[in-house]
C-alpha cells in the first residue's frame, strides 16, 4: 500500500484548488485499500451505494447506519467534504415503503409521511457533516414526450413527490446544498427535459441549488459539441 510520502506527482486537490474539488465514489473496501491515495489526491467523497434507501432503511423500523457512519468518519478524519447520494430514486428502494399491510399500494399521504420521516432521519443525522445531497435521482424519462419516468413515486404521489423531497431535505438541514441528479444530460432531449424540470422547481420556490451531472462518458459518446452545448444550456 502506498504511503503519502510515496507520491511524487502533485496532489490533484492542490492543482485544482482554485477551480473545483476532486471527488471519489467510495465504499468500505476502497477507504481501507486506497486510504492514502484518497487522502493525498481527493478532498471530497460520495458513498457508492451505502446511503441509498435499501442500504440505510431496509425495514420500516430499522435503520442501518454502521457503514455510512464509517464513511462519514473517514471524511472527517481526512478533512474531506462529503456529498450524500441519494434520498429519492426509483431503484434500490425497499418495497415496504410503497406497500400497506396487505401488500397493496399505500396512500399518497402515508408515502409522503414515510419519506419525510426517512429524509429527516438521514439528513438530520449528518447535518453539518454532509454539505450537499442528491435529493432526487434520475426521474426524467429517457425517451419520448413524457417528462417524468414511470415509477411508484409518480404513480402514488404524482409529480409533487419531487417538490416535497426537496422541502423535507431543506427542513432537515437548511444549510445543505440540494441537487437534482441525472445521467445522459448531454443528449439534447434529456438535457431539455432536465432544464424544464429544474426551471419549474425554481419558479415554484423549491429549495434546489444545483444539478448533478453523472457524465457517463467514453471516447465515442457524447460528442464534444453536445458537451459544450450542455454547458451553455443547463442554467435555468
Amino acid at each position: 500500500m502506498r504511503q503519502a510520502s510515496d507520491f511524487i506527482e502533485p496532489a490533484l486537490k492542490k492543482v485544482f484548488a482554485e477551480d473545483f474539488m476532486i471527488g471519489a465514489a467510495v465504499n468500505p473496501l476502497t477507504i481501507q485499500s486506497q486510504e492514502h491515495l484518497l487522502a493525498y489526491h481527493f478532498n471530497s467523497i460520495t458513498a457508492e451505494n451505502e446511503m441509498k434507501f435499501e442500504s440505510l432503511h431496509p425495514l420500516e423500523d430499522i435503520y442501518n447506519f454502521g457503514v455510512s457512519d464509517q464513511l462519514v468518519a473517514f471524511a472527517r478524519e481526512h478533512h474531506m467534504a462529503m456529498r450524500g447520494h441519494t434520498l429519492i430514486w426509483h431503484n434500490q428502494t425497499t418495497d415496504w415503503l410503497f406497500e400497506d399491510k396487505d401488500g397493496g399500494p399505500v396512500s399518497k399521504e402515508i408515502l409522503l409521511t414515510r419519506v419525510k420521516s426517512h429524509i429527516q432521519t438521514v439528513v438530520g443525522r449528518y447535518k453539518g457533516e454532509i454539505y450537499a445531497w442528491d435529493v432526487v435521482n434520475e426521474v426524467i424519462a429517457d425517451e419520448g414526450e413524457e417528462l417524468l419516468r414511470q415509477s411508484k413515486w409518480l404513480d402514488i404521489v404524482g409529480p409533487d413527490f419531487i417538490t416535497k423531497a426537496f422541502e423535507f431535505a431543506h427542513e432537515a438541514d437548511p444549510k445543505a446544498l440540494l441537487f437534482y441528479n441525472d445521467y445522459n444530460e448531454s443528449h439534447p432531449l434529456k438535457r431539455d427535459k432536465i432544464y424544464k424540470l429544474v426551471k419549474s422547481l425554481l419558479e415554484q420556490g423549491v429549495p434546489i441549488h444545483g444539478v448533478g451531472l453523472q457524465a457517463h462518458w467514453n471516447l465515442y459518446d457524447p460528442s464534444l459539441d453536445d458537451i459544450r452545448q450542455r454547458s451553455k444550456n443547463m442554467h435555468p
